[in-house]
């Protein structure tokens, strides 16, 4: 337990986690620049949710030992990946459903008027896919299903470093 709540106290996992959320960021890219997927709304929040992760995880990277911004860190990347995990799943239910009037798939995101992304980076934040689409599967798992399974991941592993980092006490020096 000592290991683990020792993590969120070192630069290193933080940096690990920001290349992981850069990763996925830019394998969205290529599914959409490369591989011509239209992304539809719900891709584009569950892109923002991973974004949120990135954010946190930067975040960090500032200074793992100032207890304040770790917390904030740890809460930010909890709260990005459960959300992440509910848009997934809502995802999965418009894929889904046989009832044409249960969901409605928006085209343009609901963004604060503050900070319209969809207006500022087109290219990245623009929806043009149908939410109802199922255009990729990989393993029985279409692309909501296997982000749905990355932000589990990343909330538990975020569950399990947070409450580790309550145990771990830095040695004094």
């Amino acid at each position: 337990m000592s290991w683990l709540g020792k993590l969120s106290h070192q630069r290193a996992p933080w940096v690990l986690l920001a290349v992981i959320a850069t990763v996925f960021e830019a394998t969205a890219l290529y599914f959409q620049y490369a591989m011509d997927l239209a992304p539809c709304i719900m891709c584009i929040y569950q892109r923002t949710a991973v974004l949120g992760v990135l954010f946190a995880a930067l975040l960090g990277c500032i200074n793992p030992q100032n207890m304040y911004l770790r917390l904030v860190a740890l809460a930010s990347w909890l709260v990005a990946s459960i959300w992440g995990f509910l848009l997934a799943k809502e995802h999965i239910m418009m894929q889904t459903t046989t009832d044409p009037f249960a969901f409605v798939c928006e085209f343009e995101p609901n963004f604060p008027s503050f900070m319209p992304l969809h207006e500022w980076l087109p290219s990245f934040f623009a929806a043009t896919g149908d939410c109802g689409n199922i255009d990729w599967q990989f393993m029985g798992l279409s692309m909501p299903g296997w982000m749905q399974v990355i932000f589990a991941v990343m909330a538990v592993v975020a569950i399990i470093i947070t409450l580790s980092s309550f145990f771990y006490k830095p040695k004094a020096s």
